[in-house]
């Protein structure tokens, strides 16, 4: 095969579509959302996946925060800073979690809520 035809294979599959950033970040919300619904549902057998879920849950919380507290966000003042509230709610609700002194139920809900209004901004776009 020449040079010419391997590169024509090599990036002609490069056009394949991507998702819209809201699409994606809809999609890592709801995974880490049902991970965290599915391991709670197992009690306290669950609590290994419960805290790797939460870990997760974190680790998305805290990439929120620090999008919405950069300078070059899009996004309203007034919605970066719930944003930015409702992360830092997550770390602390995720801690009382893991120690045993909360129910995951909280996390849920603010996911859930989120996922609500991505799925309504696609709908309205």
């Amino acid at each position: 095969m020449t040079p010419n035809a391997l590169a024509k294979r090599a990036y002609g599959q490069a056009s394949a579509p991507t998702k819209s950033t809201g699409k994606l970040e809809y999609d890592v919300i709801a995974r880490v959302t049902h991970k965290l619904k599915q391991a709670a549902m197992q009690g306290k057998r669950g609590f290994p996946l419960l805290a790797e879920a939460i870990h997760e849950n974190r680790s998305l919380w805290t990439l929120l925060a620090v999008d919405v507290a950069g300078n070059d966000n899009g996004l309203p003042e007034q919605l970066r800073a719930q944003i930015f509230y409702l992360a830092e709610f997550t770390d602390h609700h995720s801690a009382k979690v893991l120690a045993g002194d909360a129910n995951v139920r909280p996390l849920l809900e603010v996911n859930t809520a989120i996922l609500r209004g991505l799925r309504s901004g696609a709908a309205a776009a």
